[in-house]
């Protein structure tokens, strides 16, 4: 009987594994290098100031709201992400709209007040930076801070919600402009 033949080693393991290790340190780099522009951005945007914090006593709560916070861009501009103050960290959020502004309570992240004074609009969009939806799926309220106007971009639990905070967080806006326009106007009178 002849010998059986034997099959040869398929495998190079000291190749394949170079080629792992290989792999594992691009990915690495990659992220590495992701992770410095992240820095680097929360550098450039060092001039702006800290996040107002959520009063002891906000006031009586118009609207609350369940959901995520998507992030804060420049306003107008969706691409434009703002990470300084931990703005551009995604997570689950909790929105209370009261005559002091609108409370953003998010586990694991800095929670912060957007001040009534500083609302500019509440309007329904489809994006912000890092993340699509369809039309109308996204809350964006557009507020000042530190002399910039930033886009905020909330997605409730149920997005049927969203009407009525564009509409109250529109309503507080004008009448706190109002306001401030009536007591400057009657500041410059006397």
């Amino acid at each position: 009987m002849a010998a059986e033949p034997k099959s040869a080693e398929v495998t190079d393991w000291a190749g394949r594994l170079g080629w792992v290790v290989g792999l594992l340190l691009f990915i690495t780099f990659v992220y590495w290098l992701m992770r410095q522009g992240w820095k680097w951005r929360g550098s450039l945007q060092s001039d702006l100031p800290p996040l107002p914090g959520i009063p002891d006593h906000p006031g009586e709560a118009r609207l609350t709201l369940r959901g995520r916070y998507h992030g804060s861009t420049t306003a107008g501009q969706w691409l434009d992400r703002i990470v300084a103050h931990g703005l551009g960290l995604r997570s689950r959020a909790e929105l209370t709209l009261t005559d002091a502004g609108i409370a953003v309570v998010r586990p694991g992240a800095n929670d912060f007040l957007i001040p009534a004074a500083a609302l500019r609009e509440a309007r329904l969009d489809k994006g912000i930076a890092g993340k699509v939806l369809t039309e109308g799926g996204l809350l964006i309220v557009t507020w000042e801070h530190g002399g910039k106007e930033l886009d905020s971009g909330f997605r409730a639990d149920r997005a049927a919600e969203h009407a009525a905070w564009v509409e109250a967080v529109n309503s507080l806006s004008d009448t706190h402009h109002q306001n401030q326009h009536a007591s400057t106007t009657e500041g410059t009178a006397r």
